[in-house]
C-alpha cells in the first residue's frame, strides 16, 4: 500500500508543518484562515468554512480576489464518498463578440486594464453552490467577518502595500478606484488601515435579503441572497455602470449567469488519483503533464537536477500545447479526455521528448505576461469533507474599475479570449473563458489525500505538480514541498492576449545552483533566473492516514497562513 510520505522533523523549512486531529486550512491572508477557523471550531463544515475564508480573501486580499471574481473548487463530500467539479468561471457578455472586437477595437482585446476585459463573476454563485449542496449555515453568519473588515478597516500587509504601488497607474485612472485605494491622493503603507465600506455595504444587502427570506426555509433563503447579487439591484447597478462607461456587460448578463456543479476528470499517478475541473480552465494540463512523467524514475534523476528540470520542462510544452489544441468550455466544443489522458497517448507523446535539446517552439508575435493574480483556500473538516478553492480577479485588481458605490471590482479574464473562431477559447456571447484556475485534490485507495493550490496565471499547473511531486516521488512532507525551490517555463502561448510564447524559456529560483543553471542553458533552455522565494504562493492540506492527522502548509512566499487544530 502506498501511503503520503511520512513526516520528518526539519530544521530547513521558514515554517513548520502545522499539524491537528480534527481540522486543518490554509489559505491565502492570515485574517481568511482566521475566518474559516472559526467557523469550524464553532461546528461549521469545511464548505461553510470556505465560504467564510473566501469573503474575507475578498476583502483582505483585494488584489487577487473579490465578489467581482471568477473561481473554481472541486470538494470531496464525505457524505456522498464522491469528489466533485464546481464552475464558476467567467462568461463573456451578450454583445461580446468576435465581430465587436474587429470592428470597434482594432480587434485587440485590452489586457489587464478597463471594463471591455472583463467576464461574468462567477465566484458567489460558487459559494451559493457550496452552502446550498454541502453546508450547514447561514451567508448572515458566514459573512459576518468580511463585513466587519470591509467596514472597519484591516492594515495592510506589505504584500498588498507593493501591489498598490505597482497598480498605482492602473487605478488612478478611474475616479471610483482612486478614492477607495489612494484616500487623500497617498499610496498606502504597510500597517495603514483599508477600508471599503462600499463593499461592507453591499455584501450587507446579500445578508438582508436572505434575513428578509428567512421564513421560508434555509435553501430559499439561501437562493435570495444569491439571487440579490445576480438578480438584484447589484446586478442592475454593475449592468448601468458598464453601459454608461464603456462595457459590454449589462444586467441580462448577469441575471443570466449559473455556476456549474460537474463530474470532475482524474488520472491515476504512482496509486494517487489526482482530480481536476474539466471545463473552461487549464486544470486538464497537470494530468496530462502527470501522465507523461509517469513512465519516469524521478526520484533517481535527482531533485531539480538538469535532467529532472528538463524533462519536466520539456513534458509541459506538450501539456501546454494539447491546451491549445482541445482545453476551452466542453458546453462549446468537445474535449477528448478518452485520449488525451490514455497511456498510448502519453507514450506517443514521449517519443518526442529528447534527453539533451530543448524543443523549440513557434513564437507568438506581441508580448504577453503568463503570470496572474489568484488567491487560494484548502480545508479539510473533521467529517472528512475537503475544498480546494481558487478564487480570482486574474490580473492585479483585475480590470481596475471600482464599479460605482458597489465597492466591486470585476475580473479581467476577458483578456484570455481568442479572437480567432477556429481556436478552442474562441469569444462567443455566453460561454466560459478558458481560465487558468486549477485547484487540486488527490485521493488515494478512495480516501481523501491532499488538496492543494496556487496562485500563478499560466503557470499554476506547474507550481502544483512540483508541490505534488516532491512529496509523492522525492518523499518531502508538506511544508518542505511547498518551500522546495521552483521553475517554470514560458515557452507556450500565454493565456493573456495576444497569446505570446517564448521559446525555450525556463526560469528558475536562484536558490537552484549555478552549475544546474549552466546545464540548462547548455541543453538549449534560455534561462532566467528569479529572486529566490517568487514562483508560487502555495497552500494544502496533507492527510496522514497513518497517523491520523492532518497536515497544513503554507507558502512563505506570500502571506499564506495555515491553522489546524
Amino acid at each position: 500500500m502506498l501511503n503520503v510520505p511520512s513526516e520528518q522533523p526539519s530544521a530547513r523549512t521558514a515554517r513548520p508543518v502545522i499539524r491537528g486531529t480534527r481540522y486543518a486550512i490554509s489559505t491565502r491572508k492570515p485574517q481568511a484562515t482566521q475566518a474559516g477557523e472559526r467557523v469550524l471550531r464553532a461546528g461549521g463544515n469545511a464548505f461553510d468554512a470556505a465560504v467564510a475564508a473566501f469573503a474575507v480573501l475578498a476583502v483582505t486580499d483585494p488584489a487577487m480576489t473579490g465578489i467581482g471574481g471568477d473561481a473554481f473548487a472541486l470538494v470531496y463530500s464525505a457524505n456522498e464518498d464522491r469528489v466533485w467539479s464546481v464552475n464558476g468561471g467567467g462568461s463573456a457578455p451578450a454583445l461580446g463578440t468576435i465581430d465587436w472586437f474587429r470592428d470597434y477595437n482594432g480587434s485587440r482585446i485590452p489586457v489587464n486594464d478597463g471594463l471591455l476585459a472583463a467576464s461574468a463573476p462567477g465566484v458567489l454563485d460558487v459559494c451559493y453552490q457550496l452552502l446550498d449542496r454541502w453546508g450547514t449555515m447561514t451567508l448572515g453568519e458566514l459573512l459576518a467577518p468580511a463585513i466587519e473588515l470591509a467596514g472597519g478597516g484591516f492594515p495592510i500587509s506589505e504584500y498588498l502595500a507593493d501591489f498598490l504601488d505597482f497598480s498605482a497607474p492602473k487605478l488612478q485612472k478611474y475616479p471610483t478606484s482612486a478614492a477607495l485605494y489612494f484616500p487623500e491622493n497617498r499610496c498606502l503603507q504597510a500597517g495603514d488601515v483599508l477600508r471599503n465600506p462600499n463593499l461592507a455595504r453591499t455584501l450587507g444587502m446579500i445578508v438582508d435579503a436572505e434575513e428578509q427570506a428567512a421564513g421560508q426555509g434555509r435553501r430559499v433563503a439561501l437562493r435570495a441572497a444569491r439571487d440579490c447579487f445576480y438578480r438584484g439591484d447589484i446586478a442592475r447597478a454593475v449592468g448601468e455602470f458598464c453601459e454608461h462607461n464603456g462595457g459590454l456587460f449589462r444586467y441580462e448578463d448577469f441575471a443570466r449567469y449559473e455556476a456549474k456543479v460537474e463530474t470532475p476528470i482524474s488520472t491515476r499517478y504512482r496509486g494517487y488519483d489526482v482530480y481536476k475541473n474539466p471545463s473552461a480552465n487549464q486544470g486538464p494540463v497537470e494530468l496530462i503533464l502527470l501522465n507523461l512523467l509517469s513512465a519516469y524514475n524521478l526520484k533517481s534523476l535527482g531533485h531539480n537536477s538538469p535532467a529532472y528540470i528538463h524533462l519536466c520542462a520539456e513534458a509541459a510544452k506538450l501539456a501546454y500545447s494539447d491546451r491549445e489544441q482541445y482545453l476551452g468550455d466542453a458546453d462549446f466544443i468537445p474535449i477528448p479526455f478518452d485520449r488525451l489522458l490514455s497511456e498510448d497517448y502519453a507514450a506517443e507523446r514521449r517519443a518526442l521528448i529528447g534527453d539533451r535539446a530543448a524543443m523549440p517552439m513557434a513564437k507568438a508575435a506581441g508580448h504577453a505576461n503568463h503570470d496572474g493574480d489568484t488567491s487560494y483556500l484548502a480545508i479539510v473538516d473533521s467529517k472528512g469533507n475537503a475544498v480546494s478553492f481558487t478564487p480570482s480577479l486574474h490580473s492585479a485588481f483585475g480590470t481596475g474599475v471600482v464599479i460605482g458605490d458597489t465597492g466591486l471590482i470585476l475580473n479581467c479574464r476577458g483578456d484570455f479570449w481568442h479572437l480567432d473562431p477556429g481556436h478552442p477559447n474562441a469569444m462567443m456571447p455566453g460561454k466560459r473563458v478558458r481560465s487558468t484556475l486549477t485547484p487540486t485534490l488527490v485521493m488515494r485507495d478512495g480516501k481523501l489525500s491532499m488538496v492543494l493550490g496556487s496562485p500563478g496565471g499560466d503557470d499554476q499547473p506547474l507550481r502544483i505538480a512540483q508541490t505534488f511531486l516532491n512529496m509523492v516521488d522525492f518523499g518531502m512532507n508538506v511544508q518542505e514541498a511547498i518551500e522546495a525551490p521552483r521553475w517554470s517555463t514560458t515557452s507556450f502561448p500565454a493565456s493573456e492576449f495576444p497569446h505570446t510564447v517564448y521559446p525555450c524559456q525556463i526560469a528558475l529560483e536562484e536558490r537552484i545552483p549555478g552549475d544546474v543553471q549552466s546545464a540548462l542553458a547548455d541543453r538549449g533552455h534560455t534561462v532566467e533566473v528569479k529572486g529566490a522565494w517568487t514562483l508560487g504562493a502555495n497552500c494544502a492540506v496533507v492527510v496522514d492516514r497513518d497517523r491520523g492527522t492532518l497536515c497544513a502548509g503554507a507558502d512563505p512566499r506570500g502571506d499564506s497562513y495555515a491553522l489546524a487544530w
